[in-house]
């Protein structure tokens, strides 16, 4: 791959941007990348952007989008899965983007605010938000900070020539936050922009000034591409582990992750999502590779995900102090069962009538993160509180694939509950067809091929996000040879869950 191409796949290679301080005008965020990481004339720009977002599936959020996660590299390379993304915006009348990109070039603390009042594309200008001064005056964000900077090689390919000696600022050279702005002015009617450039900055502590600038009219898109220079089949893998991490909100996982360069930005995101209960959908997820076919085992590609959150329609069935109830009663199940010592059963009579209503739900239990019994009922059978307690002792003592847990364990155990809506039938009239309208990491499944079955909870997806791969893997489970799932007469039946464990609480 030579080093043009190699840097437009990942991202990463600069052009200039001026900002007119002169007195009494209005200072400009000039486009730092035209040209290079997109088109340069507006009508080819245009162009490519309507191509890009036809092309892009259509999706559905069970709530209000809140925020989104783009890839920012060369549209030939991530502009595919980021219009998976964009798609979604059209209709909603945001006011606000605050783009939250990631410094590539510069080193800073804290995070840059943008000091323009005018963010210029080919598209036409975008008017710079008074709540960009507003959250610059919040720690840890800060007004456009002088930086450490290295120009790279290249800047001379750049489409302005270069700033004076020393005029640099963490803006300068960042392509990141630049190239969602041309997707933006496709799909929203009239929006004002606030820039922010990472640096090294706590995304919790960003989250908390965001978190009370934010309105309803506001949209925020972070940021990153996924993992970088990996054979294919490897860069799956990793991506599927960041994905995973993101769309269940797992804060530690995510900061464990290396490979995602605008992790600060996604952190950030999921701390806010966490504050204000948003969730997140994995809309696309591919790489350089599959967006421009050379998917060579060989390949090293750059990954590439856009993942929406959004507010659901409505609360969540069990708040925090119901999860924490309905998790000891699986904790006093599970030690009973273990110990051999008697149970003290709940009152129903003080229980909420969700508790008591029939409902089907697992029980896993994981040591040291690694499964060590899952039992559950797909169908409502009993009573909840009954059915997580008697998941709770089958996973400890029944589960054939594990020897039974032993009273020293007890400690060294997490709970974790999945309670599943009532399964529904997907239609589906061809193998393709099944496979287009799965839904990775949301959707249980339940498959029926001529009097077998199996099911795989949606946490599954984590460890298998091909979906040939998951239904091969199901179909196996089942009893049947990989393939059976394409054959007359399969049935899927889709749930989906609202899950907690211990270790959320």
């Amino acid at each position: 791959m030579s080093a043009l191409r190699k840097t437009l796949t990942s991202g990463i290679l600069v052009a200039v941007m001026f900002t007119n301080t002169c007195k009494g005008q209005a200072r400009v965020r000039e486009p730092a990348v035209a040209g290079l990481f997109y088109p340069k004339e507006p009508a080819a720009l245009s162009q490519a952007l309507d191509q890009l977002l036809a092309n892009a599936a259509p999706q559905t959020l069970e709530g209000d989008l809140r925020a989104l996660i783009c890839p920012h590299a060369g549209y030939q390379f991530s502009g595919p899965v980021a219009a998976s993304g964009f798609r979604l915006l059209p209709g909603h009348d945001f006011q606000t983007v605050v783009l939250l990109a990631v410094s590539h070039y510069a080193a800073f603390a804290g995070a840059s605010v943008a000091n323009a009042d005018i963010y210029r594309m080919p598209l036409g200008d975008v008017p710079v938000s008074p709540k960009a001064a507003a959250l610059a005056k919040l720690k840890p964000f800060v007004l456009e900070p002088r930086c450490s900077l290295h120009r790279p090689d290249w800047a001379p390919q750049a489409s302005h020539p270069l700033p004076p000696t020393g005029a640099d600022t963490p803006e300068t050279w960042e392509h990141s936050g630049e190239v969602e702005v041309p997707f933006l002015q496709k799909t929203l009617k009239n929006f004002q922009l606030v820039s922010v450039v990472t640096g090294e900055v706590d995304p919790a502590q960003m989250a908390q000034a965001l978190a009370t600038l934010w309105d309803d009219k506001t949209l925020i898109v972070a940021s990153t591409d996924l993992s970088h220079y990996h054979p294919i089949n490897e860069a799956r893998a990793l991506d599927a582990t960041t994905v995973n991490a993101i769309v269940n909100l797992d804060i530690e996982r995510m900061q464990a992750i290396g490979d995602a360069c605008g992790k600060t930005p996604v952190l950030a995101l999921m701390h806010l999502a966490k504050l204000k209960g948003w969730r997140a959908k994995l809309l696309d997820c591919r790489n350089s590779g599959d967006t421009t076919g050379d998917t060579r085992s060989t390949t090293t590609v750059v990954g590439y995900g856009a993942i929406a959150f959004y507010e659901p329609a409505s609360s969540q069935a069990f708040p925090i102090i119901d999860r924490r109830q309905l998790l000891g009663f699986a904790r006093q199940a599970l030690r009973s069962a273990v110990t051999h010592s008697p149970t003290v059963e709940p009152n129903p009579a003080a229980m909420p009538e969700k508790f008591i209503a029939p409902t089907g739900c697992f029980v896993t239990l994981t040591k040291h993160g690694q499964l060590r019994g899952c039992i559950g009922h797909i169908l409502p059978q009993e009573a909840l509180h009954k059915a997580i307690a008697d998941n709770a002792q089958s996973a400890a003592l029944h589960d054939g694939r594990f020897t039974p847990v032993q009273p020293d364990e007890l400690d060294q155990l997490e709970i974790e509950i999945s309670v599943l809506t009532v399964p529904v039938a997907l239609p589906f009239n061809s193998p393709e067809d099944l496979l287009q309208k799965l839904q990775p990491y949301r959707d249980g499944v339940v498959l029926q091929m001529n009097g077998a079955g199996a099911t795989y909870l949606p946490q599954v997806w984590a460890q298998l996000p091909d979906k040939v791969a998951f239904l091969n893997s199901l179909a196996q489970k089942a009893g049947r040879a990989a393939t059976d799932w394409r054959k007359p007469g399969t049935k899927i039946f889709i749930y989906h869950v609202e899950s907690f464990s211990e270790s959320d609480l």
